[in-house]
């Protein structure tokens, strides 16, 4: 299916979330899930029930899990012990989804700078970015501590501009949850949804407002009509 193409102008930066739009890091962080259930003596759960709270880091992890929200006693020291399971094993499973590489490749071909913007802190995304070769690729890493404010607030996308050298109105930002479709939007950026991500379990990805919806990432250099 071809992607939607709307008004605009092209982008001169195109910035990425990281969890579910370029790399596919469910199986760790299910598998530190279920490793932490196993240390309690609890039984695996299905990777299916756990992969859609991925978007939602350590909280929908935990939340999925062992059914613990923050405000509960128990869910601190479960969130620190699923932090160090995941940082054990963050890359035995992890890669990057097929095809992005080369959008990427083509992305840069054609001139256009791009980056990556995530929730993810530093102290977990640095090393898995750097492990899957992405690092010395992209233009810019921007994680869910470098700023005062994780996505939805914009102020992770306007950070990513600044070091892109573009105003925000010149960059698309893509991901795969509804929070960078409104990061993007509170930025002034263009955005598209990735549908191969995590998604959630909240609202369809098409209520979400993006400005296009993409099923691979090959469509994306259709919207950005570099195909």
């Amino acid at each position: 299916m071809p992607a939607p193409r709307v008004s605009r102008r092209r982008p001169r930066a195109v910035l990425f979330d990281l969890d579910g739009t370029l790399i596919d890091s469910a199986p760790d962080l299910a598998g530190a899930a279920n490793a932490l259930r196993a240390d309690h003596g609890l039984p695996a759960l299905p990777y299916e029930q756990l992969r859609p709270m991925v978007g939602a880091g350590a909280r929908g992890m935990i939340g999925r899990a062992f059914g613990v929200a923050p405000g509960q006693a128990e869910f601190e020291p479960l969130r620190d012990a699923f932090l160090l399971r995941y940082e054990m094993a963050m890359l035995e499973r992890t890669r990057v989804f097929e095809g992005v590489s080369e959008l990427l490749a083509s992305i840069r071909e054609a001139g256009l700078a791009w980056g990556i913007v995530t929730n993810k802190a530093s102290r977990f995304a640095l090393p898995v970015v750097q492990g899957l070769g992405l690092m010395a690729l992209s233009d810019t890493l921007v994680c869910g501590d470098t700023t005062a404010h994780a996505k939805p607030h914009p102020e992770p996308l306007w950070e990513a501009a600044r070091r892109v050298g573009c105003a925000p109105e010149e960059c698309l930002y893509v991901g795969d949850d509804l929070r960078d479709v409104q990061a993007g939007r509170a930025a002034g950026m263009a955005t598209i949804a990735v549908a191969w991500g995590y998604l959630g379990e909240g609202e369809a990805i098409e209520a979400w407002g993006a400005d296009a919806i993409i099923e691979r990432p090959d469509q994306l250099l259709n919207w950005l009509e570099l195909a």
